[in-house]
């Protein structure tokens, strides 16, 4: 499978998300109309990050247009455009894999392999997650000692919500970070297609997770500290 087809695939499938239910009414006055319309123009841009949330927060479940917004902000949002620009760099510094070779062109192949297992990943945990109703967001607990903050960015890792708001097994990133990384398998080059390689990509998947938890559970407590120590 070609890299190009794969993201096109998995562009096409995020779309396909199980719509909310929606109670219909047979009849609707004028001022109903015109209060829907207002509410939707006041909607965020679908590249608009989703909000902070905390787990002390009274719980909303996601809802479609949410996860839309979680799948392309966590796809083509700046940060992880950035990201991928280090990690290419890194891989075109150090010549690996050495299929690509040194350059721009070998940065641009790393890139670009780099946002087709991004797109595919993101597609497939938004698509499973919402058939049993899992929220891929994360939940702060602010104000808590620093050590239960580190573990909450732990739990979230591999446990989610679900509509009623409690929390389960995260088992849409199950899916996506291995099946994303060995169906790569298909499309990376010779010496790193392999089950060793693919392995290890996963434990980076997760890793990774981590790591975007960790910053998504401590960033808005250093940009609020940064905001007032400017002012």
């Amino acid at each position: 499978m070609r890299p190009g087809a794969t993201i096109l695939f998995a562009i096409l499938l995020v779309p396909l998300l199980p719509a909310r239910a929606q109670t219909s009414q047979r009849q609707q006055n004028e001022s109903a109309q015109t209060e829907k319309k207002e509410s939707d123009q006041n909607k965020p841009s679908l590249l608009t990050p989703l909000k902070s949330t905390t787990e002390d927060d009274i719980y909303h479940p996601i809802t479609s247009r949410q996860r839309l917004r979680w799948f392309l902000t966590n796809t083509i949002g700046p940060p992880h455009l950035a990201g991928g620009l280090f990690t290419s760099a890194f891989g075109t510094a150090v010549n690996r894999p050495k299929e690509y070779g040194p350059g721009w062109a070998g940065f641009g192949d790393r890139y670009g392999i780099r946002l087709t297992g991004i797109v595919t990943g993101n597609a497939i945990e938004a698509t499973a997650g919402a058939l049993w109703g899992e929220d891929p967001r994360y939940f702060r607990v602010p104000g808590e000692p620093f050590k239960r903050r580190i573990g909450n960015a732990v739990k979230l890792t591999f446990v989610a919500r679900r509509r009623d708001g409690h929390f389960a097994p995260a088992y849409a990133p199950y899916i996506a970070i291995p099946g994303n990384n060995f169906l790569s398998n298909t499309w990376r080059v010779d010496s790193e297609a392999n089950v060793h390689d693919a392995v290890i990509r996963t434990v980076d998947g997760f890793a990774g997770r981590f790591a975007s938890n960790l910053f998504e559970e401590f960033w808005p407590d250093i940009k609020n500290f940064a905001f007032h120590r400017s002012h």
